[in-house]
């Protein structure tokens, strides 16, 4: 199992990677190909990312990743309504 530093790195890096994608696709029509796009474009760079750091696919490691990726969605999501630029 990796240490627990890398895995925290890899969550943090992952979910600041989907920021800006989630900023991109609340600027998008539900279900339109480029809401898809911003959805899965940023996959293998994670992937990429983890075998880049040597990290091995896990079932244990699995739901900090997904919860890292999607909070990176949702955040993206939620500036991008903040600022008041979100479609309407």
């Amino acid at each position: 199992m990796p240490g627990f530093e890398l895995l925290v790195l890899a969550a943090a890096v992952i979910l600041a990677l989907n920021l800006p994608f989630g900023y991109w696709r609340a600027g998008l029509r539900k279900l339109s190909a480029g809401w898809f796009l911003a959805i899965h474009a940023p996959v293998p760079l994670v992937v990429a990312l983890r075998w880049g750091l040597g990290l091995p696919f896990r079932w244990s490691t699995l739901p900090l990743f997904v919860a890292a990726y999607f909070a990176g969605q949702a955040l993206g999501a939620r500036l991008r309504r903040r600022r008041g630029d979100a479609l309407s």
